[in-house]
């Protein structure tokens, strides 16, 4: 082997390279943006968590332990609402406008006040604190329980007494008994059919304008508007099988949580789906051979992955990235598809989501219609 000629064909590979402004940005521009989206939206804490407070305890103000426990809150982490009603407080969380209800009981603080003096005969071995949460997203009801379990200790420290107070968190509204998997398979089967319907459109695209094909069917009585109908519902069929088969594998692996209707799941996936199909053919236009075609995958797939609440719950993204979550149909269709799977709901709470998949649908795939009569 003669060292020049390697050298020669390191030379060549270079120049080409140089040559290809896509591949410099793949090379350059997409490591710094993996690693500024992983350190800027992994390192955050969770934020603003709207909660309802139920204060029944009947102490005066100026007495009141449980007033003195919910100044203690984290106003970082939790955004306190209130309310006289439990019942109502229950509401706000089934539908989905607050994470949690904690509840205070009537003779909090004299139970409190009478357990610290030693007279056990008036008070309850302990006193406890209700706190039911949507435990749908474990991700940011663990911090809800961290935060109160926080101020319970500061203020019975700050006290300079230790009496029986607890949180029970054991009952919950939504995920009783969830666990990180059955909220992480909900987000992956969503990012999966985002990542492979898009991928596949996008190369099959570029393929058919490279072999010719695609101006051939064109030229011929086919609209585009029935080519682009015709992607969309066979890639719609694509994602629900994608989905069905991941859901399978989820529940008979990892027995996944299962609690709404699974149909309604599959529908919000091949919405999905339809939308990537959209995406994908308008970036084939980006495109002028294969190889560039896989040059999108990471700016399509890393910020689905990172900044649609997958792993990592939207609220604990700093607020001024926040916004590019909700740009992100990906970060619709994990909401909708948990709400169904942990949540039980129905299209009649889910329908915002649907709406906005329509939206992006809608959007992408009439802007794909426009670009190949474009290039016709």
């Amino acid at each position: 082997m003669k060292v020049s000629r390697a050298f020669a064909v390191t030379k060549r590979v270079l120049r080409d390279l140089k040559n290809d402004r896509r591949t410099l940005v793949l090379i350059f521009v997409a490591p710094l943006l993996v690693m500024t989206i992983f350190g800027v939206a992994f390192t955050g804490d969770v934020k603003d968590v709207r909660v309802i407070v139920v204060n029944n305890d009947t102490a005066a103000a100026s007495s009141s332990l449980s007033d003195k426990i919910i100044s203690n809150f984290d106003t970082n982490v939790l955004n306190v609402a209130y309310s006289n009603n439990e019942g109502d407080a229950r509401a706000q969380v089934q539908n989905g406008s607050a994470y949690a209800v904690i509840v205070f009981p009537s003779d909090f603080t004299q139970s409190v006040q009478a357990r610290a003096s030693g007279q056990t005969s008036i008070a309850q071995e302990n006193v406890t604190i209700s706190l039911l949460a949507d435990k749908s997203n474990v991700n940011v009801a663990n911090p809800i329980i961290a935060a109160v379990n926080k101020a319970v200790v500061q203020t019975t420290q700050g006290q300079g007494r230790q009496p029986s107070v607890s949180v029970d968190a054991s009952n919950a509204i939504y995920g009783a008994n969830a666990r990180f998997i059955d909220f992480f398979v909900p987000g992956i089967i969503s990012v999966a059919v985002w990542q492979l319907t898009t991928l596949l459109t996008l190369i099959s695209f570029v393929g058919e304008r490279t072999s010719g094909t695609l101006f051939r069917l064109l030229a011929s009585p086919l609209k585009e508007s029935e080519l682009v109908a015709g992607y969309a519902l066979a890639f719609g069929a694509i994602g629900t099988t994608q989905s069905a088969v991941l859901l399978a594998v989820g529940v008979l692996l990892f027995n996944v949580t299962i609690v709404g209707n699974v149909i309604l799941a599959f529908g919000v996936i091949a919405l999905l789906a339809i939308v990537s199909e959209g995406l994908g053919i308008l970036l084939s236009s980006l495109a002028r051979r294969e190889a560039q075609a896989i040059q999108f995958l990471p700016f399509v797939v890393l910020p689905a992955f990172l900044l649609s609440g997958v792993f990592w719950p939207i609220e604990a993204i700093p607020a001024w990235l926040r916004p590019v979550s909700y740009v992100l149909p990906t970060t619709y269709a994990v909401e909708a598809v948990r709400s169904v799977t942990l949540r039980g709901w129905g299209l009649d709470k889910i329908y915002p989501d649907v709406v906005a998949l329509l939206v992006f649908a809608l959007v992408f795939l009439v802007s794909a219609t426009i670009l190949l009569r474009r290039r016709e």
